[in-house]
């Protein structure tokens, strides 16, 4: 982790907590978040729970993100919830492309670049996952792929006053408790890193590249240290403030 940027770490509640507990999950990262002035912590409940969560995080200082957007603001588009809608929740961020909007639900690399857009116009910082499936890293593929998804996004993540997240989460090890390790991790967010930098030395230097898929307390700190992780994008963790807390005070090393 850089010491120029902040760390960033995310929780992204899933399809989990859409009611009443969500309350007292958000209450509990508020207290946490607390002894961490120098980490940005910023969690991701389902659409349901957001009004409610936006009110017990209000004078905190931790962030409200939405899990998807849809990238037009208004239309005919029955389901779907539109970037100025989540402003005026009390969103400041927006996870876009994640792996589970890829795999299931059929996201091209174009469509998740024009959710990025949308969040950007609308004052929302998204935070881009980009990540290779098993078969694809045992294929050999896994840059190539990584690289794909980064170029799609790059002109508007370039131009952008913002500075943008990006995630890494490796498919293979979203929920299945498989983890890339330090050296795995390291590699990928470095070659994010010079993708980035290729393109604007202060893109990449300003913008905050997590890592996501299966963090958990006990692997936090080894993945944390890395001089490219600058914080993470955390699953099932993230749902229990304990050990979402440890990951947070992880970044301390």
């Amino acid at each position: 982790m850089h010491p120029s940027r902040r760390p960033l770490i995310a929780g992204n509640w899933k399809m989990f907590h859409g009611g009443r507990s969500s309350v007292e999950l958000a209450s509990g990262v508020v207290a946490f978040a607390r002894e961490l002035p120098s980490v940005d912590v910023v969690v991701a409940p389902p659409f349901t729970a957001l009004a409610a969560i936006a009110e017990t995080l209000d004078g905190s200082k931790v962030g409200l993100a939405a899990q998807n957007l849809y990238p037009k603001d208004t239309g005919a588009f029955t389901g779907e919830i539109s970037a100025p809608f989540l402003k005026e929740c009390g969103c400041a961020w927006a996870i876009v492309g994640h792996s589970e909007r890829r795999q299931v639900f059929g996201e091209t690399d174009a469509f998740v670049a024009e959710k990025t857009a949308a969040a950007l116009a609308s004052d929302l910082v998204p935070i881009v996952c980009v990540g290779e499936t098993l078969a694809q890293r045992e294929a050999g593929e896994t840059l190539r792929i990584v690289k794909a998804q980064v170029d799609a996004v790059l002109d508007v993540i370039a131009r952008a006053s913002t500075a943008v997240a990006v995630a890494y989460e490796p498919v293979w090890a979203i929920g299945t408790g498989k983890t890339a390790g330090p050296a795995e991790a390291e590699e990928v967010h470095a070659a994010i890193r010079s993708w980035l930098e290729r393109k604007d030395p202060a893109l990449a230097a300003r913008t905050r590249i997590l890592y996501g898929g299966s963090v958990k307390a006990d692997n936090a700190a080894s993945l944390l240290a890395c001089p490219n992780v600058d914080g993470a994008l955390v699953g099932g963790a993230s749902l229990d403030p304990g050990s979402f807390g440890a990951i947070a005070r992880a970044t301390k090393g």
